[in-house]
């Protein structure tokens, strides 16, 4: 099946971000994409001063257009962090995924908040803002199974081995790693995630903008379960498709068969709830 992943341009205006998001969905779908994810932070700016005031419901208005729109496209949308969602007081750092009947089939907030300081480079906090989720996140299509996470997620690998025990075939990273970790490790951790588990590991950024006061790496990603690079964006707004061969995945956990090797007997990995 054809994944399409939108590298979308975020400017500070929510209307537009929506809209333009909207209209490249539709194209995605044109051209043979069943499913399609948008980036992290696609409907504002990304930074703890952005939350609050572009925070919003589920449902609410940004999830109510990406409902309509795989309804209309006849998709699965993964919502990238449509929105900072508002919810009893807190702000959660939310993905949502949409069916093609336009139903509401999960809801992933961030359970690793981005708190990191290196020195002279980088110091960031979502924790002043955010709460972090608590749970994990999948959902069936007629293709395959799909686990999620956001950005800093990836970062875990025990939450990527859960998905795999679970039977994801594909993990869907929304991400905005910046100009100090992407080139350092973004590919890496994909690479890591997609052959420790042998699945397919695809993430999803926004586009890179020089003049915002967090810079995005840009270039969303897939890797197939070999650890090989299929498919990769520059900096640029674009849209990345590649086909998803699971014939391909079941033959490479033939040949190296490690998920049916494992020593549980002296070692494990556990969802707790």
């Amino acid at each position: 099946f054809r994944l399409a992943l939108i590298q979308l341009h975020v400017s500070a205006v929510k209307s537009d971000n929506l809209q333009r998001a909207c209209g490249l969905v539709r194209e995605a779908s044109t051209k043979g994409a069943k499913l399609v994810a948008l980036p992290e932070c696609f409907n504002s700016p990304y930074g703890t001063q952005y939350f609050k005031e572009y925070a919003e419901k589920i449902p609410g208005e940004s999830t109510q257009k990406l409902s309509e729109v795989a309804k209309e496209c006849s998709i699965y949308l993964i919502g990238g962090r449509s929105i900072p969602e508002e919810d009893g007081g807190k702000l959660y750092n939310t993905c949502t995924v949409f069916g093609p009947d336009g139903a509401l089939l999960a809801k992933h907030r961030k359970v690793h908040l981005f708190d990191i300081n290196v020195p002279g480079k980088i110091q960031f906090k979502e924790s002043e803002t955010l709460s972090p989720g608590n749970s994990f996140s999948m959902f069936d299509t007629p293709y395959c199974k799909v686990g999620l996470g956001i950005c800093y997620d990836m970062r875990f690998a025990e939450m990527a081995q859960i998905y795999g025990q679970k039977g994801c075939q594909l993990l869907i990273y929304p991400g905005a790693f910046n100009m100090t970790t992407g080139p350092a490790h973004w590919e890496l951790l994909q690479r890591g995630r997609a052959v420790d588990n042998q699945l397919y590991v695809a993430t999803v950024s926004p586009a890179r903008d020089e003049k915002a006061s967090y810079v995005a790496w840009g270039h969303s990603t897939v890797v197939n379960p070999w650890g090989e690079v299929i498919a990769k964006a520059g900096a640029e707004e674009t849209v990345v498709y590649t086909d998803i061969d699971l014939k391909k995945l079941e033959e490479i956990r033939q040949q190296i068969p490690i998920l049916s090797q494992k020593r549980c007997d002296l070692y494990g990995v556990e969802m707790k709830k």
